[in-house]
């Protein structure tokens, strides 16, 4: 009984030691720049919109990718958020939008599609991409959504999203730093007001 314990203890050890191991032999590994240059929320009369820019440069393994038809999605993330004093922030809206990116050789165009719906065709890669670094103006929250006269807590990052690469293909960008893009979150505060 005492060698079986004495067994399984050693090898928790070595499990641990081996561990420690590959975590100081394995590179550190950082996500690609990208960087929320502005946002902020406008009332409209259909309700209230993202107004934001981005900056980033696409790498040459992303470039090359959107070269041979593998189409490469960018999602924006907004989350509003209302402060409480008597308990956690009352999170009250959160709205996504996904551009995805792909090259048409038959045409020699670029597609843009967003949110998998409207889909719009460009000469050049740097056309579509405007798309991502400036998008629309699009409705995060109906018009009777929001309190009017309450302050709102709003964060906006971007990234690319892994989840709409094809399945062969997700395993080999998981595990290559120019497949993680992200931007930091960038937050600021709203009032809400009658439009």
């Amino acid at each position: 009984m005492l060698l079986r314990l004495n067994d399984h203890l050693r090898r928790l050890a070595l499990t641990l030691v081996l561990a420690l191991l590959a975590l100081l032999i394995v590179p550190t590994v950082h996500a690609a720049e990208a960087e929320v240059t502005s946002a902020r929320i406008e009332a409209s009369d259909e309700g209230y919109r993202l107004a934001a820019s981005f900056s980033f440069e696409l790498s040459h393994a992303l470039t090359d990718a959107i070269a041979k038809e593998i189409p490469i999605s960018f999602t924006t993330e907004v989350e509003l958020t209302r402060p409480r004093w008597y308990w956690f922030d009352e999170k009250t809206i959160r709205a996504v939008q996904t551009v995805r990116i792909g090259y048409n050789p038959w045409t020699r165009q670029y597609t843009a599609t967003i949110n998998q719906g409207l889909q719009q065709n460009f000469a050049t890669l740097e056309d579509a991409l405007a798309l991502v670094l400036r998008p629309r103006r699009w409705i995060v929250a109906d018009k009777g959504t929001l309190t009017a006269g309450a302050v709102y807590n709003v964060a906006v990052k971007l990234k690319l999203d892994l989840s709409y690469l094809p399945k062969t293909f997700l395993i080999t960008s998981l595990n290559n730093s120019d497949w993680r893009f992200s931007s930091d979150w960038k937050r600021f505060t709203f009032k809400a007001e009658d439009k």
